[in-house]
């Protein structure tokens, strides 16, 4: 039953939502939603140790738990890796009740360590220290002849104050945990098996937990489906050999639908191809700068293959804006493309609930870095990355920096499961893919 609390709110979410061994829900945000916090144990070596709290989201089903309509929970992760499942819930939990049915539960969670999950990994001691160090962040490495070596010597620190900050949770900061975690919070609900749908890689997390239990699989969804043997390995590359596709579809797109719909159109998709380089050259000559109500900044080189990559992500919401952006780009107009991207200002506050869920950057890091192969610390191993980056893909030359990041990364000690993928499940697995994804080709 729902705690006779006050609806919890988002700053005040890990002091009204007390953790337990049982899964106790309480309304929280605008009270169509669920939350909780499980215990378990941050190190599954010794369960009897030390615990962590996992932040659970739940829109429970339409009908009542004791119906037999009811059909149990669907465990949701949105990828990542480090994304919040709880925000996932919030921005988008109506349209997966909508899409799974009025019979399931949908539940979600903070992937130990990150967002409302606790202990949460932070080396920076405070908002303004990370926001700071991340300003000058490099995201576009072929942009200047030494950005990949700014880069390189930039992780170096980050990850020296990763081992002096954070070495307490950094080794339990491993997706093995997290598909523990994910067998605790189906026991906690009374199931013996899971329902799980996971997305990008959300996909990596399912495979590795119908790996691990393979005889606890009711039903299981990958979608969006990443190569797990190339995200442990280390390398994760080969997630871009359908990138360029993505973008030729925004190019053929925009030509069939005509100039009257698409302001970036031009006589053939290679014209618009075309004509989108030149524009390339020109904010590298001539930055655009912008401002809007809500902040002020440059669409440079840099910005515009963020701005361009990140579209590819979302192609069917986002295009229709791309074209109209890149078309007022030319005219030195910038703020439909700037607007994008655009975040509200960085907000200094005394009160440390302010940003105690901001989305910062420490899981993926964190996760993404313990879960690989140790990547030598010199910088020509980076380098080395970098280019055979480039050789799958032209988007190389920003995806290096999910590998490169990880030189000097603490010495941790691989956990319980490292592979094979492979095994035969108690149900079969369910596998999605598009014909033309910017980061989950195909082929995986």
């Amino acid at each position: 039953m729902p705690s006779t609390l006050a609806i919890v709110t988002h700053r005040m979410y890990t002091l009204q939502v007390e953790p337990t061994k049982n899964l106790t829900w309480v309304q929280c945000y605008d009270g169509t939603i669920e939350c909780a916090r499980l215990q378990v144990p941050l190190n599954y070596s010794n369960p009897e140790g030390e615990v962590a709290a996992i932040a659970l989201a739940r829109i429970k089903a339409n009908v009542s738990a004791d119906s037999t309509d009811y059909l149990g929970p669907i465990l949701f992760n949105p990828g990542g890796p480090g994304d919040s499942g709880v925000n996932l819930l919030l921005f988008s939990g109506q349209n997966l009740a909508k899409v799974v049915g009025p019979q399931f539960d949908v539940v979600s969670f903070d992937p130990r360590g990150t967002a409302r999950s606790t202990p949460k990994i932070s080396w920076y001691e405070t908002p303004v220290e990370r926001e700071l160090w991340s300003q000058p962040v490099i995201k576009e490495l072929n942009h200047s002849s030494d950005n990949v070596a700014s880069y390189w010597a930039r992780s170096t620190i980050t990850n020296q104050l990763a081992r002096e900050r954070a070495i307490d949770i950094l080794p339990y900061m491993q997706t093995d945990h997290t598909a523990r975690d994910m067998l605790r919070i189906t026991e906690a609900y009374g199931k013996d098996k899971i329902q799980y749908w996971g997305f990008s890689y959300g996909s990596i997390l399912g495979a590795t937990f119908a790996a691990m239990f393979p005889d606890k699989i009711h039903r299981l969804i990958i979608d969006g489906v990443a190569d797990a043997s190339d995200y442990y390995t280390g390398a994760w590359i080969d997630t871009l050999i359908d990138a360029e596709n993505v973008l030729r579809w925004f190019f053929r797109d925009c030509h069939s639908a005509g100039p009257d719909l698409c302001p970036f159109y031009e006589s053939s998709p290679e014209a618009i191809e075309e004509r989108l380089n030149k524009l390339y050259n020109s904010v590298i000559h001539a930055p655009v700068p912008v401002r809007t109500e809500r902040s002020y900044g440059l669409v440079d080189y840099e910005r515009m293959r963020e701005t361009i990559f990140s579209s590819l992500y979302n192609s069917f919401n986002s295009w229709a804006v791309l074209a109209a952006g890149l078309a007022d780009l030319e005219k030195g107009n910038g703020t439909v493309f700037f607007s994008m991207l655009e975040s509200d200002p960085f907000q200094c506050s005394c009160d440390p609930l302010d940003h105690a869920f901001d989305a910062v950057t420490e899981g993926v890091i964190a996760l993404g870095c313990n879960d690989g192969a140790p990547m030598p610390p010199s910088l020509e191993e980076a380098e080395k990355i970098y280019e055979d980056a480039l050789g799958v893909s032209e988007w190389g030359s920003m995806w290096a920096t999910v590998r490169i990041i990880c030189s000097s990364w603490p010495d941790i000690p691989k956990t319980f499961f490292r592979g094979p993928i492979s095994g035969n499940t108690s149900h079969p697995i369910l596998l999605i893919g598009n014909t033309a994804d910017p980061v989950t080709p195909l082929q995986s």
